[in-house]
């Protein structure tokens, strides 16, 4: 599935509906779509606030793949942003010694199976898989 997204907030509801569909007719387990949408929101948010020179659509792609699925988000005409080398949140010190901003990233981060990014030709694509553990 590849679709293209406007940016707005107003797309979560949709991409959210999309991305339940898609996991309905590719018949994957629904246990990871908690994972799935709550990266797919914190990414398309950020993309949304930071990637503010531009007023390009945003892509989404996913595929299904052995035990899970794999999502991609392209943003185009931005600036490089990595957020694998976000760093670390301290999610152990008192709210009032925390820097605001970074926990979504760091969320993503723990919750993906893998992550990865490129950047080529002000395009911005990251990519994230989840797959069911076996038991």
């Amino acid at each position: 599935m590849k679709k293209y997204y406007p940016r707005s907030f107003e797309q979560i509801e949709v991409i959210v509906e999309d991305t339940e569909q898609f996991f309905d007719e590719q018949g994957i387990d629904s246990s990871l779509r908690m994972k799935v949408d709550l990266s797919i929101e914190e990414l398309f948010v950020n993309m949304v606030n930071y990637n503010t020179e531009t007023d390009r659509d945003i892509m989404i792609e996913m595929k299904k793949i052995d035990h899970g699925i794999e999502v991609s988000l392209t943003d185009f005409d931005v600036e490089r942003f990595d957020p694998t080398l976000a760093g670390d949140v301290n999610i152990d010190a008192p709210l009032s010694e925390r820097t605001p901003g970074g926990l979504g990233l760091y969320l993503v981060l723990k919750m993906a199976d893998s992550i990865h990014y490129e950047y080529d030709d002000r395009k911005s694509k990251i990519a994230f898989t989840n797959r069911v553990v076996a038991e």
